[in-house]
């Protein structure tokens, strides 16, 4: 009888902290789920859809019916099965360019904002890449290393690490002059024992943030990259590349391309409702604020 009280009194403390978290980080809530269930879909794509690939050409341009839940497209094609498995390509091009433009920024950004000796050219290197457009950097790249998920991912990751480094370079140069990284320095501590534990803990919480917003500008760019024929090859079926074969069936078969409009308008939204509220939630002026 004690165990089963002190479960109970245990779990109902635990209950009141998520009631609490989920009124106090709404945007984390909604956003997290609108993700988790995209991530989900791509995950078991095998087992909720058919083959993408798959064409019937005597079912081209057909309305959404029990076979078929959002239709076909201009060459037969089941349009669901299309959409769930874009959803592992945008969601697989969102996370590594998040990944290597955070981890390739960090350091960049962690050597330019502790070593002034290196920070002007650095600093001024990130600029020069700043100054190209990132889509066109993007099509050049993929011009001359071919169109592949790969390369894809390498041209956007690119003109995403000035940003990165920028933000990691800020924050350097703001804790480095704080009285403990003063104190470490003056006993002798090596630059990368500071470097590891007295700055990286402080650029956590701008990363995280920062990576969902450059995730959500990878997915936007790779479907744009696709819809002009720059990106992923045409087979593959992306978000991008359904756009831009369904164009010119817009009046006759409107499904074709509303099906991964709206996936591709959901995940941005997700992935940008995500890095709000972890903004809030991660910054302490805001969350005394609140």
């Amino acid at each position: 009888m004690a165990t089963a009280i002190s479960t109970g009194d245990n779990a109902t403390p635990r209950r009141g902290k998520i009631a609490d978290f989920v009124r106090r980080n709404p945007t984390i809530v909604v956003g997290g789920t609108l993700m988790s269930l995209i991530a989900l879909a791509a995950l078991f794509a095998p087992l909720i859809a058919g083959d993408p690939l798959s064409f019937q050409p005597i079912n081209r341009l057909k309305g959404p019916s029990a076979e078929f839940l959002l239709g076909t497209d201009s060459l037969g094609r089941d349009v669901f099965a299309r959409m769930v498995y874009g959803a592992r390509i945008s969601l697989l091009v969102g996370l590594s360019v998040a990944a290597i433009s955070i981890v390739a920024g960090l350091f960049v950004g962690l050597t330019a904002g502790y070593f002034p000796r290196l920070d002007t050219f650095v600093m001024r290197l990130m600029d020069g890449i700043m100054a190209i457009p990132a889509i066109l950097l993007a099509i050049a790249l993929v011009s001359l290393m071919g169109a592949s998920v790969r390369v894809v991912i390498i041209a956007i990751s690119i003109p995403e690490i000035p940003r990165v480094t920028r933000l990691v370079r800020s924050v350097v140069l703001s804790v480095r002059e704080l009285p403990y990284v003063d104190a470490a320095r003056s006993n002798g501590t090596r630059a990368f024992k500071i470097l590891r534990r007295h700055i990286l803990p402080s650029t956590i919480p701008p990363l995280i943030v920062q990576a969902t917003y450059v995730s959500a500008s990878a997915i936007l760019t790779e479907a744009g990259l696709s819809f002009l024929g720059a990106g992923t090859p045409p087979e593959f079926p992306t978000w991008g590349n359904m756009i831009a074969q369904s164009r010119l069936y817009l009046s006759i078969a409107p499904w074709t391309i509303f099906a991964p409009g709206i996936c591709l308008a959901l995940v941005v939204l997700a992935v940008n409702l995500l890095g709000d509220g972890l903004r809030d939630h991660l910054d302490p002026r805001l969350a005394r604020r609140m």
